[in-house]
């Protein structure tokens, strides 16, 4: 029986074969990572900085708050003020998606009812991020983020 033997050769190919796939691998996760960004969040992020506490002073004077929970199909919207009665603001707009893609992404019609707004829509399991833009009487825009997690 004769011994074999490794080449040169055969040690550059096995390198290159490892190297080949790392490269593969951080080009198509790069690819993903680019395919999925939403994008910016705001247009001018120093103009943005330089308002952010008037209007966080200005939401916070409005003292609301708000609750999101999804069942039965229906999306539900709970905004309350400080002394814990349902609010009804001028405008109410939402986005609901993914927090990872914007793929997802829509914008339910909401109705307010029963002291909440609601919206029937299907969503499935996981996390969800609704981006909530309500107006206030007096003109003041309240913005929050709102994790939602559905369980299917």
């Amino acid at each position: 029986m004769t011994e074999r033997q490794i080449t040169g050769r055969q040690v550059f190919m096995g390198f290159a074969a490892a190297f080949g796939l790392i490269i593969a691998v951080n080009v198509f996760m790069a690819v993903k990572a680019v395919k999925t960004f939403p994008g910016l969040e705001v247009a001018n992020s120093y103009v943005a900085s330089q308002e952010f506490n008037k209007r966080k002073a200005a939401q916070e004077a409005l003292g609301w708050s708000v609750r999101a929970e999804h069942r039965d199909g229906m999306l539900r919207l709970a905004i309350t003020g400080a002394d814990g009665a349902p609010v009804r603001p001028k405008s109410v707009d939402a986005i609901v998606g993914r927090t990872t893609e914007n793929s997802d992404d829509m914008a339910p019609a909401l109705a307010f009812e029963g002291g909440e707004f609601i919206a029937p829509v299907e969503l499935s399991g996981g996390k969800w991020i609704i981006r909530l833009t309500a107006l206030a009487e007096d003109g003041t825009e309240f913005t929050q983020r709102l994790n939602l997690h559905v369980v299917k």
